[in-house]
């Protein structure tokens, strides 16, 4: 049997790459000695195909995101509790999501100034698409950070998106599933900020 099935499969790279742009906070995890070591860092999908991103270099992770080594990644799109109410048939109570997975050979980046380039196009990127603040390669603020951070570039080996969104529901049940994320997804970050800010 195959897991997750087919139908929460998504192996349209087009699709994660939308994952990968819209929701760029990666969970980035490197294993030593049998034990992984984990931090989330925004990573950003280039014209080649690759991912790059930069690490603090106290980071323990830093030493493991260097040349040839394994990396798995995780990007997180929205994701909520689906009730039965929502639904039209009788159905029983599930969670929907979207992920997508990839597995990685790591290059670092050892030069200053193209690690200096990947974050200015990483702020580029981010700050779209009104482009309120731009990062200029010469802001002089970074080249006091530029000692404290390591550059790297990830080689996508695998690709696998798991969107389990009720695909597998008569298609006026699978409407509400959408709408019911939407819903959910806004309501529940309000809730929470309201309860710690």
């Amino acid at each position: 049997m195959n897991y997750p099935p087919k139908h929460h499969q998504d192996n349209d790279i087009d699709h994660m790459i939308d994952v990968i742009e819209n929701y760029p906070l990666a969970t980035v995890i490197s294993v030593e000695d049998n034990e992984p070591i984990i931090t989330h860092l925004p990573l950003i999908y280039n014209e080649d195909g690759n991912l790059i991103g930069h690490i603090d270099k106290f980071n323990p992770q830093a030493e493991l995101l260097k040349e040839g080594k394994d990396v798995t990644i995780l990007f997180s799109g929205p994701q909520c509790y689906i009730s039965p109410s929502i639904y039209g048939t009788k159905q029983l109570p599930t969670w929907n999501y979207v992920k997508v997975h990839l597995k990685g050979k790591v290059t670092a980046i050892e030069d200053a100034k193209a690690i200096k380039h990947t974050i200015v196009k990483m702020t580029e990127f981010l700050e779209r698409p009104d482009h309120r603040y731009e990062l200029r390669i010469d802001d002089s603020r970074m080249d006091a950070l530029i000692d404290y951070v390591k550059g790297f570039q990830i080689t996508i080996t695998h690709w696998e998106g798991k969107f389990k969104l009720s695909q597998d529901k008569k298609p006026s049940d699978f409407a509400n599933a959408k709408v019911e994320l939407i819903r959910a997804n806004q309501e529940s970050i309000e809730s929470f900020l309201d309860k710690i800010i």
